[in-house]
């Protein structure tokens, strides 16, 4: 099993980036897949997460309607476009995996103890 992650670096605050994940050695339309956050200092952070077999979308309150989280199931990618980004933003951003076979409602998603697969994390800074 292998997540990659890919797309950070540096902005200006206000700024966009888009990262990307590309998943192998599981079955992607089977598990919901998710960005997780881990800023400075602080513990880990579930941001956003998509179910691969559906395309329902969920989102943390402190992203809603800045971030826009997509999958390509023929690619097995996830994606996460982050617009009008701001400092607080800054953290290592990682793709996670959770079967959904072990998601009841949509809040199991923000219990990163569930999520099976990891990938390496991603550095987003936002800064001026």
């Amino acid at each position: 099993v292998q997540l990659v992650e890919s797309g950070g670096g540096l902005v200006q605050p206000g700024g966009s980036l888009r990262l990307s994940c590309a998943a192998s050695g599981f079955t992607f339309s089977r598990y919901y897949m998710s960005w997780v956050r881990q800023a400075p200092g602080k513990g880990l952070e579930w941001v956003s997460s998509i179910y691969t077999g559906g395309g329902s979308t969920y989102y943390a309150d402190s992203v809603k309607g800045r971030f826009t989280i997509s999958k390509d199931n023929a690619k097995n990618t996830l994606y996460l476009q982050m617009n009008s980004l701001k400092p607080e933003d800054t953290a290592v951003y990682y793709c996670a995996a959770v079967h959904n076979i072990v998601v009841v409602t949509p809040t199991d998603l923000s219990d990163t103890r569930r999520y099976n697969y990891w990938g390496q994390g991603t550095q987003v800074t936002v800064s001026s």
